[in-house]
């Protein structure tokens, strides 16, 4: 991701963040890590159906302020909507935040649900609202921006759900 889309998500976290600090608790015992959350859409798993289409994704998670990473594998696409299009490549990033967060606990783990949409032509821009996460945690901010190589546009209620990938830690 180049520069200055990092430099537009991070002063985004910063605008959004005051607005969703979890309140501390007793049990809290890391504190919060910030950091950016890049995944890829692995090619030829999906499947599109006009008004539903599915892809597998694999992420990794890195921490801005610790350096460590934190790989998941998942599932993401158009809940109900509109797809026509071609992808061969894409890939989308939120900057995350997590609280209560310990390396190898995968807090990034759960079904994020909201809406999206996806321009291309050659190479194309999509943006997306999500939220959600694990019962345990809030950690995706709300807007997330995506790559596309391909042609197309699309958009609708969009998904994505998140596991841990501990084959790659």
């Amino acid at each position: 991701m180049n520069n200055t889309l990092r430099i537009l998500m991070f002063g985004l976290l910063a605008a959004i963040l005051p607005l969703q600090l979890p309140v501390a608790s007793a049990e809290t015992t890391a504190g919060s890590k910030i950091g950016e959350l890049q995944c890829k859409t692995i090619p030829d798993s999906g499947t599109n159906l006009f008004l539903h289409s599915t892809v597998e994704v694999k992420c990794e998670f890195s921490s801005s302020t610790s350096g460590e990473t934190e790989h998941y594998k998942g599932e993401t696409g158009i809940a109900l909507g509109v797809d026509l299009s071609y992808k061969k490549e894409s890939s989308f990033a939120f900057v995350v935040m997590a609280a209560d967060f310990k390396k190898g606990s995968y807090k990034f783990a759960g079904k994020y649900f909201g809406v999206g949409a996806d321009v291309a032509i050659g190479r194309g821009l999509g943006a997306g609202v999500l939220i959600g996460g694990s019962k345990k945690s809030v950690s995706l901010q709300p807007i997330g921006i995506s790559f596309t190589k391909g042609i197309g546009v699309s958009g609708g209620l969009t998904y994505l759900y998140l596991e841990p990938d501990k084959a790659k830690d």
